[in-house]
């Protein structure tokens, strides 16, 4: 009987951590720094969520500040659309990410479909 107790807390406590994960908020501002094959990059996001839309700004280090595009949140899944520009020519940055905690989200970025680039944004306090 105890043991079932046990089994049953701890079940309990697994919900409810993935039900925080998932209902955790990306709005704000976020930060990565990320190597990559020109070279090191610094990122700067800034996210508004309503509903499920995803809008705000990415700055990069090499590309500067332009507006996200085709954001979506979908549970703990972030997605949007960084149209850059790199050495003054146009280039899609495609990005899917993962929220693993209130304060990290994994990404994934497709850059134009030559390079796939993985990068950890923290949350800025």
């Amino acid at each position: 009987m105890t043991l079932q107790r046990v089994a049953l807390g701890v079940a309990a406590l697994v919900l409810v951590s993935l039900a925080v994960v998932r209902a955790a908020d990306p709005s704000g501002r976020w930060a990565a720094t990320f190597t990559t094959d020109i070279g090191e990059q610094q990122y700067t996001y800034e996210f508004v969520v309503k509903g499920s839309t995803l809008t705000g700004t990415a700055k990069g280090s090499l590309t500067g500040e332009t507006k996200i595009a085709d954001g979506k949140v979908e549970g703990d899944t972030i997605t949007f659309v960084e149209n850059a520009s790199f050495m003054e020519m146009p280039i899609k940055i495609t990005y899917s990410g993962t929220m693993t905690s209130a304060d990290e989200i994994q990404f994934t970025r497709n850059v134009a479909d030559i390079a796939n680039e993985k990068l950890v944004a923290t949350r800025v306090k």
